[in-house]
């Protein structure tokens, strides 16, 4: 079935309570040049937990500063990972990914490290927090594959990631382990050095550049009478909210869809409190007719 056929699933504006609220926010996007910010809670239909969607359980994520404390903090976190990632890497586009490609903006900025964007098609997207799919060495600075990665630390620790098969998955590939001696976490083939994933931790900072490339993004909206969409974020951390914030204080609309408060509903135009996947499926629509 086709993302945009009209028989494919998806619950009438006029059937919610704020179907006025729903529809004009629709009409708004409709015909507009698009920036596109997306936060986790696009990723759930695909499987993928996230850290504060409604009914979420408090989970605290490593910090860039725990992960640089030491070998034992490093092994907790790659022997939990090597786990999650199995499953990580199984997860599809869903709906809303492949609306997304459909609608393609003027830009995509992904908080999301999954990789699914690309995977549904989506060319023009800055994943502003990195990809889990690869792994940084902090000593030479080379990037690699976490496939490969995979692959070495299977060789190492035969059988660990079958033995705890039943572990609850957490948001970013973490499960919840608990007890993680013993196993071994390869160094840096090229230097020896310690291995990251190539994301943005906690206490790290995102790239100056890659954060550019998104203002200019946002910015350029005034002139071109364009919106700023966020889907599925709850816009707690700066990284995202700041886009909001920018695109706000130049009078540019802001429309937000997220299950549950965020920290920029002062700031929208239109606050929709739904599924990402729902609403981008229907403006999907609404920009193909």
């Amino acid at each position: 079935m086709s993302l945009l056929d009209p028989a494919a699933p998806t619950a009438p504006a006029t059937a919610r309570p704020d179907a006025p609220r729903y529809a004009a926010a629709l009409a708004l996007l409709a015909d507009r040049p698009l920036v596109v910010l997306t936060g986790a809670g696009l990723s759930t239909d695909s499987g993928i937990p996230d850290y504060r969607g409604p009914g979420s359980p408090n989970r605290q994520p490593m910090t860039y500063q725990e992960f640089v404390s030491g070998p034992a903090a490093r092994q907790r976190y790659w022997a939990r990972s090597h786990v999650g990632w199995g499953r990580m890497k199984a997860a599809e586009p869903n709906n809303g990914h492949r609306a997304l490609a459909a609608i393609d903006p003027d830009l995509l900025i992904t908080q999301n490290v999954d990789g699914l964007h690309e995977r549904a098609g989506s060319a023009r997207v800055v994943a502003l927090h990195g990809r889990i799919a690869e792994v940084i060495c902090l000593n030479c600075r080379q990037v690699t594959s976490r496939t490969a990665l995979h692959q070495r630390m299977e060789a190492l620790n035969p059988g660990w990631a079958a033995a705890h098969a039943d572990v609850e998955v957490r948001p970013d590939g973490d499960v919840a382990l608990e007890e993680t001696v013993g196993f071994v976490v390869p160094s840096c083939l090229n230097c020896g050095g310690i291995l990251k994933p190539h994301v943005v931790f906690f206490g790290e900072n995102v790239p100056k550049e890659r954060v550019a490339v998104c203002m200019d993004a946002v910015d350029a909206l005034a002139s071109k009478d364009g919106a700023l969409l966020v889907a599925g974020s709850s816009l707690t951390v700066m990284s995202g909210y700041r886009f909001v914030r920018r695109a706000y204080k130049a009078s540019t609309p802001v429309v937000i869809v997220n299950r549950g408060a965020t920290r920029g509903d002062e700031q929208a135009t239109y606050k929709i409190d739904t599924g990402a996947s729902e609403f981008l499926t229907g403006l999907a629509r609404v920009r193909a007719s």
